[in-house]
């Protein structure tokens, strides 16, 4: 009969163990930042989704305006609907910042919004024209518009506010 025997080195202190605990702990760490790194583009990306969805619906709120400035009859700019006349010299501040956007004027068929956007139109003071002729008199008084809409993106924290001045 033979005796087996295990044999065990004398030398050895665990070194293995160890190397292999810092290379698990190694590639956790870059296993979290990857994860850290994708989740923040995917966060970047859905805010820029929010941003462009906004300034979007604003632009084409903003056309809506327009598209009423350039009809063939104006309605009546008297406070209500989001049609505003601008008195002369009011010193008022940018409506937009205080304005109750409920009495705006909303525009339908826009889709993957949190909210429809609005707008409001403004009628500024008429600018006096120089010239005419003997014949027709002087020529009529140019008026200004401004349309300001509101767009909202995927949420109601992304938010983009457009404006323009149309001539008539």
């Amino acid at each position: 009969m033979t005796n087996l025997h295990t044999v065990t080195p004398r030398g050895q202190s665990g070194a293995a163990l160890m190397v292999a605990l810092v290379m698990l702990l190694v590639l956790t760490v870059l296993g979290v930042t990857a994860i850290r790194t994708t989740t923040l583009q995917e966060k970047m990306a859905g805010n820029m989704r929010d941003a462009n969805l906004a300034f979007q619906a604003a632009e084409a709120s903003l056309r809506d305006g327009e598209t009423l400035v350039r009809g063939a009859v104006l309605p009546p700019f008297d406070g209500t609907n989001g049609l505003l006349q601008v008195e002369p010299d009011a010193g008022r501040p940018e409506f937009w910042s205080t304005y109750n956007w409920a009495n705006s004027r909303v525009t339908a068929g826009v889709n993957y919004v949190a909210a429809p956007p609005n707008y409001v139109v403004e009628e500024l003071p008429p600018v006096p024209v120089e010239g005419g002729s003997e014949r027709f008199g002087p020529l009529p008084d140019v008026g200004f518009y401004r349309v300001t809409a509101r767009g909202f993106g995927g949420t109601t924290d992304a938010v983009s506010i457009l404006q323009t001045v149309y001539r008539r």
